[in-house]
This record gives C-alpha cells, sequence and structure tokens, in this order.
C-alpha cells in the first residue's frame, strides 16, 4: 500500500502522461488565436483560380497574343514513349525527334536491336541501358522488348503565325475539325507540304496532337510544316476572317463542288470535319463557303485525310493555271 500512495504521489507531482506538459498554456492560446482573414481564390497558390489570374497577367488583365509558340491554350505538352523494337526501329527511320533511348540491360540482341543501336548512335541519341522493372514502368507496362525511345513534347505554332505578309506565296491553312486519329493529321500534313500550303491548325480539345504516329505517317513533312495550337477554333477561324482570310468548309452536303470554288485564288483556311459527325455547326457558321468533293454515289464520303489531299490539289491546280 506504501509503495501504491508512493506511485500516485509521484504522478500527482509530475504531469500526467495524457494530459498537458508544463508551459504549455501559451502554445494552445497561440494556436487558439486567428490567422486573419482568408485569401482571396485568386491569391492561394493551391488554388485554380490563382494560375488563371497568373497566366492573364492579373486581377482584371488579358494575355498576349503574340505570335509565340505554344502560347495559346493551357495543354501542356507532355514527352511521348514509343515502346516496342519494330516502332523504335521505324521511328527512328522517320527522323522522329528523341531524346533518349532505352534497352534494357542484358537484351537478347536481333538486327532490329542492332539497327536501333546504330541509328540512335549517328544521330547522337543518348543510349541508356535500364533494368527491366525501370522499363516496364517508363513505358506504363506496354510490350516494350528491351527497347523504348522518348519523343520530346512538340514545339507548337500559334495560329498568329500564319498572318505574315512576307511567307511565299497566297497563304493557305488547314484547320482540323474533331479530328482524332494521327495518322489522318500525318497525311494532312504530308498532303500540306506537297500542295503549298503554309500550316496546318489543331484545337485544343478534343482533337488529334502531334504524336510519334502522327510524325511518321507525315514521312518528313512534320518537321517542314507548322502545327499551330488553337484554345478555341471558333474564335480562331474569326480572326483569320478578319485578317483577309476566306474560310471554306469541306462537308458532302456542300453548296458548291470542289471544281466551282472561285475562292481558290484568295487566302484560304480549308477546315476539315471527322469522316464520322463532318463539321460541328458553329465551325460550320463560320465558314464562308462549304464546299463538297464530287463523288460517285456507291461511294459514301472519303477518308478525312484524302479529302484534305484532294481539294489541296485543286486549289493548287487553280492557283497556278490563274498565276
Amino acid at each position: 500500500m506504501a509503495g501504491n500512495s508512493q506511485r500516485r504521489g509521484a504522478i500527482r507531482k509530475g504531469a500526467s502522461r495524457k494530459g498537458a506538459s508544463v508551459g504549455s498554456g501559451g502554445q494552445r492560446r497561440r494556436g487558439l488565436e486567428g490567422k486573419g482573414p482568408t485569401p482571396k481564390a485568386a491569391e492561394r497558390p493551391n488554388h485554380k483560380a490563382y494560375s488563371k489570374s497568373s497566366s492573364s497577367g492579373g486581377s482584371g488583365g488579358s494575355s498576349s497574343r503574340g505570335p509565340s509558340r505554344g502560347r495559346s491554350g493551357s495543354k501542356k505538352p507532355s514527352s511521348e514513349i514509343v515502346a516496342g523494337r519494330n516502332s523504335v526501329l521505324d521511328a527512328l527511320r522517320a527522323e522522329i525527334p528523341a531524346t533518349a533511348m532505352y534497352v534494357a540491360g542484358r537484351i537478347e540482341s536481333d538486327d532490329r536491336v542492332r539497327s536501333a543501336l546504330k541509328l540512335a548512335a549517328d544521330r547522337a541519341i543518348p543510349i541508356l541501358e535500364t533494368p527491366r522493372g525501370e522499363l516496364d514502368r517508363i513505358t506504363d507496362g506496354a510490350v516494350h522488348q528491351g527497347l523504348a525511345l522518348q519523343v520530346p513534347p512538340y514545339d507548337y505554332a500559334h495560329p498568329n503565325d500564319f498572318f505574315d505578309p512576307e511567307a511565299p506565296g497566297i497563304p493557305l491553312v488547314v484547320a482540323l475539325d474533331g479530328i482524332t486519329d494521327p495518322r489522318n493529321l500525318g497525311a494532312i500534313l504530308r498532303s500540306v507540304g506537297a500542295f503549298g500550303g503554309h500550316g496546318v491548325i489543331v484545337p485544343e480539345r478534343r482533337s488529334v496532337g502531334m504524336t510519334a504516329s502522327a510524325w511518321k505517317t507525315s514521312a518528313g513533312a512534320a518537321a517542314r510544316v507548322p502545327v499551330a495550337l488553337a484554345g478555341n477554333l471558333n474564335r480562331t477561324l474569326e480572326d483569320f476572317r478578319k485578317a483577309g482570310f476566306f474560310v471554306l468548309g469541306l462537308d458532302m452536303d456542300g453548296e458548291v463542288e470542289l471544281p466551282d470554288v472561285q475562292l481558290a485564288t484568295e487566302p484560304l483556311v480549308i477546315v476539315v470535319g471527322s469522316e464520322g459527325k463532318g463539321l460541328s455547326r458553329l465551325v460550320r457558321e463560320n465558314c464562308d463557303q462549304i464546299v463538297s468533293v464530287p463523288m460517285s454515289a456507291s461511294t459514301e464520303s472519303l477518308n478525312a485525310g484524302i479529302a484534305a489531299s484532294v481539294a489541296l490539289y485543286e486549289i493548287a491546280r487553280k492557283r497556278a493555271t490563274r498565276s
């Protein structure tokens, strides 16, 4: 009993295990004090309104629309990983830009691996030996066969870049409306380069971007023909019209057939819609003329890339005959 009373006395002398320690009262009072008024959303770095305010130069400001690349819209371009021996070799042969090639340690070499290593070395692309587990993570579990290629983010142009009055020839630009297949974008880039076009415009949302597949399909044209990113396609078309361009929309239910177009020698934006839905309603309203490609009754529609190629050829032909 005496021992119990001594222990109780010792507990009363010191602080309780669950109670407050000596001198903690001031800490609690400071913890209960207010921290002042809550900052506005635009002043809190972790709030989405903060980024909008910063990008517009502060409250009430407006963002610049100069011709520098990558300034139209908030889409953040990201690098892309091409995985698999055939895919990597095809990408290297197509001279797709690359920042690194990953090779699994102790890889079983074959002709594809040897060719990929030689091409990467010739182009001074860093070759990184990587553990297979890390390569699985880099490729997000894709079947990489011990080989992967990192493609850097594409450097998009600004639509205003195509307003350059010193550019050679009559301005000719292609805009894409709702096209999501990168092979169509690559084919259109190839046709734009072949028929004297100045560039391609893709919307920021719900649209294809410049991927490795688009680079490959373009057969080198992507290195010569700029692709611009439009934050809002309809506003971009309005800007082109104000700058003196005529906007022609391609659609199977056109007002005029392609051979009868009278605006071929004017500065043009040709808008190509998706194969399934065609032109969206608002884009159609922003077109000066809806043009169709004449076809036999047995063919319902053309692939977007083919339709754009046919239109670009006819525009180039008309310009050549009237020059």
